[in-house]
């Protein structure tokens, strides 16, 4: 028996297709546990081991990914973290690669914002198509958000910086703490309802998963998604991402860049009005040029062909016209004179009077000719008749009726009884006389 081919690899292949399928076959996980003996070498990664009560892992977090933590990870902290299960092939040991961590506190938090982003998306609440276009130049800008915060500060000093005469209505609201997501539903309804302004903006400054919150909840994202004015979210730092941001119509960084994505740039507007000024003017310039020069072309023809020039000629040729139509009209009255003169010899030849009195004799003499054929007719046709009247006496069965002679019919259908077979005892028969009929039943048949 033939013994199969043995693949034979090396450690290095072995590794190397262990760490192709871990990779593959696991994808991304979020995992909690404790950091242990956590390192920091001067590459500026992070290197520690992940436990529980019962097992633990070794962990690495690259330069790229550890400069964007939002806290200081220290042994003994309770972190979440979500990663890529890796090999360390130089040790033949599994690790995870982690691409973003969190205080163990957050993870709840971050879980439920998840839920609820994958919920909003699958209802459509995100689609791009649902979203409306911001004004290009707002009437007026309003601003849901804390009163006292420094958000409002940064928004109102870029608008007077940028363009201080658009006008800002404040619609005051807490935006953390207990309470807040109901007083920014209340807010957003309150703006929706009054529509002063023609964009809205939702806006506080940074803070921790916790602080933004209210932003994350389920009431204020379907409260955005309901308005129908245009609405910038802009919570947070550049890093801060929330509910709102995926459901308002524009999404800003910062409540800065909120308003100088509102707020058209006061210079810049400037210039772009006196450029198109130049232009107006530039081109107001040249019509009127251009029009000048079709004055002066106008004025040359107009000389040329001056009305009194073409005044004369068309008197010239009104007074050759009235000679040819005096010539005309004679002519034409001569020609209808000679016509008149034919058709009134041709009336009198044609006069009606004497065809009517041709017509007059002739209908006399058809009128006694009519006559006489009428009655030759009337005779003939009476003598025909007379000789008719006089066959049918001869024939007709009246006569023999008159000489005592009887017609015996069959009541149900009128035929004639010839034979007393034709009958059966019961029967209804009617018999005809010279004058009258007799209506009569058989009792009895003999052949």
């Amino acid at each position: 028996m033939t013994q199969p081919a043995r693949t034979i690899l090396t450690v290095s292949r072995l590794n190397q297709e262990a760490r192709e399928l871990l990779e593959s076959g696991l994808g991304r996980l979020w995992v909690e546990g404790e950091i242990s003996n956590l390192a920091r070498p001067a590459s500026g990664h992070l290197y520690f081991t992940l436990k529980d009560a019962r097992a633990q892992v070794s962990c690495a977090l690259f330069r790229n990914r550890a400069l964007r933590l939002r806290f200081t990870p220290e042994n003994g902290t309770q972190v979440l973290i979500r990663g890529q299960v890796s090999l360390y092939e130089a040790r033949g040991n599994y690790q995870l690669i982690v691409d973003q961590m969190e205080e163990a506190g957050d993870g709840a938090l971050r879980r439920a914002f998840e839920e609820l982003k994958t919920k909003l998306f699958n209802e459509g609440l995100f689609d791009e198509t649902g979203k409306q276009p911001l004004p290009d130049l707002p009437h007026c800008i309003g601003v849901i958000t804390s009163p006292s915060g420094a958000a409002i500060r940064d928004v109102l000093t870029v608008l007077k910086r940028r363009f201080p005469g658009i006008p800002v209505v404040i619609y005051p609201t807490r935006v953390q703490g207990e309470g807040a997501a109901d007083e920014i539903v209340a807010a957003l309804r309150t703006a929706d309802r009054r529509a002063d302004c023609d964009v809205l903006l939702l806006t506080r400054g940074g803070g921790s998963l916790e602080d933004l919150w209210p932003f994350n909840e389920e009431k204020v994202a379907r409260a955005v998604a309901a308005c129908t004015l245009p609405l910038i979210s802009a919570v947070g730092h550049e890093v801060d991402v929330v509910i709102t941001d995926f459901v308002a119509d524009a999404r800003a960084a910062t409540p800065s860049a909120a308003a100088e994505l509102l707020s058209p740039d006061r210079d810049e507007l400037t210039t772009r009005l006196s450029q198109l000024a130049a232009r107006l003017r530039q081109r107001v310039t040249q019509q009127l040029q251009r029009q000048h020069e079709r004055l002066d072309w106008l004025a040359r023809r107009l000389q040329q062909r001056h009305p009194g020039r073409n005044l004369d000629q068309q008197v010239q040729r009104l007074d050759e016209l009235e000679q040819r139509l005096n010539r005309t009209m004679q002519q034409q009255l001569a020609q209808r004179r000679a016509q008149l003169q034919t058709a009134s010899a041709r009336l009198r030849q044609h006069h009606p009077g004497r065809l009517l009195e041709g017509m007059a004799a002739r209908n006399r003499d058809l009128a006694q000719r009519l006559k006489y054929c009428i009655n030759i007719q009337l005779s003939r046709h009476r003598e025909k008749l007379a000789i008719l009247a006089r066959t049918l006496e001869t024939v007709s069965p009246l006569a023999t009726l008159q000489r005592g002679y009887s017609i015996t019919l069959a009541d149900r259908d009128g035929s004639v009884i010839t034979e007393s077979s034709q009958v059966s005892p019961g029967d209804t028969l009617q018999t005809r006389l010279a004058k009258g009929r007799i209506f009569s039943t058989v009792t009895d048949t003999e052949s």
